[in-house]
């Protein structure tokens, strides 16, 4: 049995190689796409996915989600890293479909309503859309059968302060919502992205045994590669959204340790995933009662890359 997932996303070059990684995966039956804002704005993050089911050849059903976070105000999106367009530049035509007729939310909450136990969502970007669906309909969170999500630091430097992940700095309302509501959250951050590195002899590779996907994402990963080896002075980009994918596909890659977490909701340290291991109690009551998050810490990296470029080629 194919494990039925919901991509809630932002493309974005590194969603594009997940989502592009889940179509391809025999293990995965994609139920549908939902779009937030994030690395571009909804509109058009909602327009790129779409693309995205185009160039894959693959119907899935899009659902445009939430364009502002919840409480505070929205941050600039990220041209820098994702290009304009969200896909490094390359300026492709708009696609001929259209998204569904339903929010995000709605969406979200019919399927797992329609699979209960069965349906995993896999979110790629900032939380409102989870959020939205819990307010929508709180009963969900007991039909999940998972939320795996790329966001968050346990112990790894931040990329958008010293101590926040992009995704949950973008709506840290939404995402305390989603790590503090009762179904089962695993945590895929910077610890363990930055321990994977992606490097075009890889795309290379993937475009030259699967040209239509692998040309696209290999064409899209210059851009994004350009702005990770200027800054870091690496050969390649880290491997933030697809890690995800592996994770749903085979856990085994992943070590976790389980804990409670919270987010900082304003301050100098807005957007940090705070950890409370299990089994350690504090005088502070912010972590007491909390459902455990599963948070990746260590992961094999050479098999992670290789189960991406099998499955891509």
């Amino acid at each position: 049995m194919a494990r039925k997932i919901i991509i809630d996303t932002d493309p974005g070059i590194d969603d594009a190689m997940a989502i592009f990684f889940a179509f391809q995966a025999p293990q995965l039956e994609v139920l549908g796409l939902t779009t937030t804002f994030g690395n571009v704005s909804v509109d058009l993050a909602t327009q790129n996915a779409i693309t995205l089911t185009e160039i894959a050849k693959v119907t899935v059903p899009v659902a445009k989600g939430v364009s502002v976070p919840f409480v505070i105000a929205p941050r600039p999106h990220p041209d820098f890293v994702h290009g304009k367009d969200g896909f490094g530049n390359i300026d492709l035509p708009a696609p001929q479909g259209k998204a569904i007729d339903k929010s995000a939310a709605q969406f979200m909450v019919d399927t797992v309503r329609e699979f209960p136990g069965e349906v995993t969502i896999i979110a790629l970007g900032p939380l409102g859309n989870l959020a939205s669906a819990l307010i929508l309909d709180p009963g969900i969170a007991n039909l999940v059968d998972e939320v795996v999500l790329m966001g968050g630091t346990a112990l790894e430097y931040g990329n958008v302060s010293p101590v926040a992940e992009a995704n949950i700095m973008n709506d840290p309302h939404a995402a305390d919502a989603v790590f503090t509501a009762p179904w089962q959250v695993t945590m895929i951050g910077l610890d363990v992205t930055h321990q994977v590195l992606l490097d075009n002899s890889i795309l290379e590779r993937i475009k030259a045994a699967n040209p239509v996907q692998g040309g696209f994402l290999y064409d899209c990963a210059q851009y994004y590669i350009n702005f990770y080896s200027s800054r870091f002075d690496m050969n390649g980009c880290y491997f933030h959204d697809a890690s995800t994918i592996a994770y749903v596909m085979d856990p085994s890659i992943f070590s976790v340790e389980l804990g409670a977490v919270r987010v900082a909701c304003e301050g100098i340290g807005i957007g940090q995933t705070i950890f409370a291991p299990q089994g350690m109690s504090f005088p502070e009551p912010h972590w007491n009662d909390m459902p455990m998050t599963q948070v990746c810490m260590e992961v094999d990296s050479q098999k992670l890359l290789t189960l991406f470029e099998t499955t891509l080629s």
